[in-house]
């Protein structure tokens, strides 16, 4: 790596790294930097994930984004991105305080668990179906680091794919005894139905999502491992959460998960 492309690489992963920890956000990467593509943001993503493991915190899975036609037409991009979760983010009390979020947005996901860990190349999805513990149902809260989610692709990959929280459901599901395409999704805000979905927008296929993920880890040598969970990706659009909202998500056969901000 070029030493002035290293240092800029730096300066910004700092910027971020200051934007989450202040909840200040700063003004798009793409623009500051419009020579930076989508190696150079995952660079960046990179200097930060080594500091919170630097830090003690540990990875505990991968979450894909931009999957479904409603994200990539919200950001306007044509392929998925990753990021990877750790163990702070989970909320396991079903509560999360607004104030620790820049402009929160909650999606509803299937999330798998692996029994193996998973390389690739050339890794499809019955091989993820194969490599699979079980499926639950998943929250995630995205959140930007940039400003008014201004954003394309390289901003929010810079960004560890605009990641923020995630919950898991508690029901444990046999992925290989249901259909994950015909798996629908409601999404309630304060009791209100609001967004649906099923398990087909999410590439088509979630499975076909986690088998991308794979596949793109093995272009950086990096191996997902059993016990990783994996967000698939949104089976719809992104709701804005602020304090005092309750936010409900029913699967078909996954069952449901719930987050109240407060």
């Amino acid at each position: 790596m070029e030493k002035n492309k290293d240092s800029l690489y730096r300066k910004v992963a700092s910027a971020l790294k200051e934007a989450q920890e202040t909840c200040i956000p700063i003004n798009p990467i793409s623009k500051t930097y419009p020579e930076f593509g989508i190696k150079d943001a995952y660079e960046i993503q990179l200097i930060n994930n080594n500091g919170l493991l630097a830090s003690g915190y540990k990875i505990t899975g991968k979450k894909i984004g931009l999957t479904s036609l409603a994200m990539q037409q919200f950001i306007g991009v044509d392929q998925p991105d990753y990021g990877e979760l750790f163990d702070f983010m989970e909320v396991k009390d079903g509560t999360l305080k607004r104030r620790k979020c820049i402009s929160p947005k909650v999606e509803g996901e299937i999330a798998f668990v692996l029994k193996k860990d998973m390389h690739g190349p050339n890794v499809t999805a019955k091989d993820v179906m194969e490599a699979t513990e079980y499926v639950s149902a998943s929250i995630e809260v995205v959140d930007s680091r940039i400003k008014d989610w201004e954003i394309n692709i390289v901003d929010t990959i810079a960004d560890n794919a605009s990641s923020s929280m995630y919950v898991m459901g508690n029901k444990k599901v046999d992925p290989n005894g249901i259909d994950l395409k015909t798996v629908s999704m409601v999404l309630y805000k304060n009791g209100e139905k609001i967004l649906s979905g099923v398990g087909a927008d999410v590439l088509g296929d979630p499975a076909i999502s986690v088998a991308w993920l794979v596949n793109k880890l093995w272009e950086y040598g990096v191996t997902l491992k059993k016990g990783e969970v994996v967000l698939s990706g949104s089976l719809a659009s992104a709701l804005a959460g602020e304090a005092g909202d309750d936010f409900n998500v029913v699967f078909s056969e996954l069952g449901e998960v719930s987050l109240k901000f407060v």
